[in-house]
């Protein structure tokens, strides 16, 4: 992709015993997006953040971050990148006032006053150690470092866990403070709640066992993706009946209800032309798309085949 802050080809991490984290995942997040990574657990999204902060070296395959692997990157250009991880660990010793004169150093765009304005948006703690802080405000000291820096790309693995609600809206807020400015940072994460993502992200990507099954704008995967029931006449939907594109489907009487992807607007057109029925559309959130691909009666093998907004 052109313009793409983050690319992955064929990125691979194959663990002792046979275990596939990752499987030749191909990723491609635009300049300038805000990208939500989603999916279950064991997925293999935290994996593959760290294979492409250049922390875990991958079996097969490639990512690159502005152009460059960092793992062999140069310091000046990792500098450019700031990452906050699943179980972020800080110096206990140092207080946050500490932490950040010394993250300045490595940083050339460090931003003393936004870093004394998160601490006060974020209430923490100047002077006590680290280590006597709650885990909510470590997560949130952890984020400071990864926001100060006015990063170009800034990767989060579950940045909300072990906050409050009023702490997420903050740091939700905050990234919609950074992201509106001009020289706003390219952002990927990875989170469990959803809510979250569709208040910020622009782009979504979808995992399931270590690879990407959707992915694509944010808007095209809501609008792609409807609840579709039809009414048919008589006592029975047709035998042998389905939809193309089908992800789910239950069947009561006469009334068929199914989550269907939408390739274009011909499909859709078909399906409001089925005989004999009475279709209605129905829009779906996010999380409602998520448990309905996820769900123990999807069709697995449709998701898994990567179609749509690929």
């Amino acid at each position: 992709m052109r313009d793409a802050a983050i690319e992955t080809d064929d990125l691979t991490k194959v663990f002792p015993g046979g275990v596939v984290a990752v499987n030749t995942l191909d990723l491609a997040v635009p300049r300038g997006s805000v990208y939500g990574l989603i999916g279950r657990n064991g997925a293999g999204k935290t994996t593959a953040l760290r294979m492409i902060m250049g922390l875990l070296r991958p079996t097969r395959g490639s990512a690159t971050v502005l152009g460059k692997d960092l793992w062999t990157a140069t310091p000046s250009h990792r500098a450019r990148v700031t990452y906050v991880s699943q179980e972020q660990r800080l110096p206990g010793w140092m207080t946050v006032d500490e932490l950040g004169t010394y993250a300045s150093h490595f940083y050339p765009r460090w931003d003393a006053p936004y870093a004394e304005h998160l601490v006060d948006r974020f209430s923490l703690p100047r002077h006590l150690p680290t280590g006597l802080l709650s885990g909510g405000e470590r997560r949130k000291a952890a984020i400071l470092l990864a926001l100060a820096p006015r990063p170009e790309v800034l990767v989060m693995d579950e940045p909300a866990a072990g906050l409050d609600p009023i702490a997420r809206r903050e740091l939700v807020d905050e990234l919609i403070d950074a992201l509106a400015e001009g020289d706003g940072p390219t952002v990927v994460f990875s989170t469990h709640i959803i809510s979250d993502l569709e208040r910020v992200a622009d782009h979504v990507g979808i995992m399931d066992r270590g690879r990407i099954v959707t992915a694509g704008a944010l808007s095209d995967l809501q609008t792609a993706t409807k609840r579709v029931q039809l009414i048919f006449e008589g006592d029975a939907v047709p035998t042998g009946f389905r939809l193309p594109g089908t992800v789910r489907a239950e069947v009561a009487g006469p009334v068929l209800t199914a989550v269907v992807r939408l390739q274009d607007e011909a499909q859709q057109a078909a399906i409001e032309a089925t005989p004999n029925a009475r279709v209605n559309f129905y829009p779906l959130g996010l999380e409602e798309i998520f448990i309905e691909i996820f769900g123990p009666e999807a069709d697995r093998e449709f998701h898994l085949a990567g179609e749509g907004l690929r």
